[in-house]
């Protein structure tokens, strides 16, 4: 059966910000000379040098393809620095999906060089989070008012990985697509609310759905409903047809396209998953993209200004 809706509770991200970013070149002094240092020079060059802080990453992406393409790479390997503060992978997640939005509304020979400068594994995922961006902004037209939702912090990513990956052994789909479909329905249980369709919870069953799936669990609870998505894109050919399955969770191509993009990226990436969950909320509005914070709508939206 598929999960039929009017209109699919799928938020396109497009952060519109920009800036540049610098670092200090580092300076010194080589001493040349025919005559020895004297002691106290000595006693200077033998002074520890101060600890040099890691480049951090900006908090919008640049508009030049060098710039960007630097920060992108440095954003990933933010996120799989483990010695890297939860501050600084928060803001790597969040350039990144800066960046992938913007790169999504450029020419396609601007996106070309930003890609061609980046670190293999970063291009990739870079150039997946394009296409599902592209697509998914051709679902969706901006709105009129702003939504009747609350947004909520998410579970910590080690809980939902450990539910994807539950799931996966339990009914055989990858935890890669569970966690796609979860970013794409709700940015992974931050939005509370229900769709114009009446579609509910993390993962956006219909009420008719959750019946066929939900084996008696809380369509409101991420594990419950993360393992009744399972089952139902096992009943719809998974894993053998995942675009089959996908099909009937959302029967839109492009909402296929975009969910296989966002799974394969975090097939590949070890560190694309991390990035995806730190994805912000964003609403597209007759005025501009709005930002809904956590404690939304007693924190009010933020509107981002146009690049």
């Amino acid at each position: 059966m598929r999960q039929l809706r009017a209109a699919v509770l799928t938020l396109v991200v497009p952060l519109v910000l920009s800036c540049t970013s610098g670092t200090s070149p580092e300076t010194g002094s080589d001493a040349a000379g025919g005559t020895s240092p004297s002691a106290s020079q000595r006693e200077d060059s033998a002074t520890p040098e101060p600890e040099r802080r890691a480049a951090r990453v900006p908090e919008v992406p640049s508009t030049g393809p060098a710039a960007l393409a630097e920060e992108l790479d440095l954003a990933a390997r933010t996120l799989r620095d483990p010695d890297a503060t939860e501050a600084d992978q928060r803001a790597a997640g969040e350039l990144q999906q800066v960046a992938v939005r913007n790169l999504a509304g450029e020419p396609e020979r601007f996106r070309r060089n930003v890609l061609a400068r980046l670190d293999g594994e970063t291009a990739f995922v870079t150039r997946a989070g394009v296409r599902a961006a592209r697509v998914l902004s051709a679902m969706t037209t901006p709105q009129r008012s702003l939504p009747r939702w609350r947004i909520f912090a998410p579970p910590a990513p080690e809980r939902l990985r450990a539910h994807y990956r539950l799931a996966q052994r339990r009914i055989g789909v990858h935890w890669s697509y569970l966690a796609a479909i979860h970013l794409v329905e709700t940015r992974m249980g931050r939005i509370r609310g229900t769709s114009t369709a009446g579609a509910r919870g993390p993962m956006q069953f219909l009420p008719a759905t959750w019946q066929l799936y939900g084996a008696g669990g809380d369509i409101n609870d991420p594990r419950d409903a993360i393992l009744a998505a399972a089952r139902l894109l096992r009943a719809n050919g998974a894993p053998r047809d995942m675009a089959e399955a996908l099909y009937h969770y959302n029967p839109s191509d492009s909402y296929v396209r975009a969910v296989s993009d966002y799974a394969r990226a975090i097939r590949r990436s070890a560190t694309a998953y991390l990035g995806y969950w730190h994805w912000r909320v964003l609403y597209r509005h007759a005025r501009g993209t709005y930002v809904l914070p956590v404690g939304y709508p007693r924190t009010r939206a933020v509107l981002l200004p146009e690049s």
